[in-house]
């Protein structure tokens, strides 16, 4: 691995079990990847935006937790625009074995760690 590059990831707040799972990988010491966590239970307001803009302009790319749970998240549908919006590369995992979920304009794959460090390689 290269250099260390800044992932955010964007979920459905249903999905936050996965997110912890992506979480305690990028606390290993060799992982490729710093986490940024904008998580919120609130309404997504102005500055909540203003703030997931800033991260995931200095993110190298966003990795979208896909499920059946993306469809209705008002919140992961934002960041994943936002993130295309600013140019930043955008993939998605599939969160669970039993759920292919598509999400409009995002490219889905296999959640295994090496797809995962594959793509961020490619940043």
């Amino acid at each position: 691995m290269a250099d260390t590059k800044v992932i955010f990831v964007a979920f459905a707040i249903e999905d936050s079990k996965i997110r912890d799972m992506i979480k305690g990988q990028s606390l290993h010491t060799n992982s490729p990847f710093e986490y940024i966590d904008m998580s919120v239970k609130e309404a997504y307001d102005d500055e909540w935006k203003k703030k997931v803009r800033t991260r995931i302009l200095r993110s190298n790319g966003v990795l979208a937790i896909v499920s059946k749970n993306s469809l209705t998240s008002s919140g992961q549908k934002w960041e994943i625009q936002c993130a295309k919006e600013e140019g930043r590369p955008v993939r998605g995992i599939w969160g669970y074995t039993d759920d292919r979920t598509n999400v409009a304009g995002v490219s889905t794959m296999v959640w295994t760690w090496p797809n995962i460090a594959n793509w961020i390689d490619g940043l």
